[in-house]
């Protein structure tokens, strides 16, 4: 049996413990919330895919967009497609105005893509708002004629 306390018992070598260097994280820049457009898009994409209810935007609307979005949602267009959940695969925003964001993302559920359109506007308490949602990207098969 060994006396020696500072290493586990059946260690031979003499080596203590070393001192292990932290890891790097894979971001090097310090995390950054979310950006009003990129918050929106996901919130949009549980509404428009069925995983929340449409009164779930009800604070965050304004104008016309919340009624969009009660026509839209019931048919769950961005919706499982073959068990697939749709997941957010870019947003991209830009600023026309001050205190307007115009924002584009893409969807992504198995092998379909859809595009999503909104405008968010910021009101005089700082909070951002929907003010508008546009859905997109039908999908064309070949000999099939288009959406008109």
């Amino acid at each position: 049996m060994s006396t020696d306390r500072t290493r586990p018992a059946g260690r031979r070598d003499q080596g203590g413990p070393r001192s292990v260097p932290p890891q790097r994280s894979r971001r090097l820049q310090p995390h950054r919330p979310q950006r009003p457009h990129q918050w929106f898009a996901e919130r949009l994409l549980a509404v428009l895919s069925g995983q929340r209810p449409v009164h779930w935007m009800l604070g965050h609307t304004i104008g016309e967009a919340y009624d969009q979005l009660a026509e839209l949602a019931p048919s769950t267009p961005l919706g499982s497609t073959r068990g697939s959940r749709p997941v957010l695969r870019h947003c991209r925003g830009a600023q026309p105005a001050a205190g307007v964001v115009e924002a584009f993302a893409s969807i992504a559920a198995g092998d379909r893509v859809r595009a999503m359109a909104f405008r968010l506007e910021q009101g005089p308490d700082q909070r951002w708002r929907c003010a508008a949602v546009e859905l997109g990207g039908e999908r064309l098969t070949a000999g099939a004629p288009g959406p008109r």
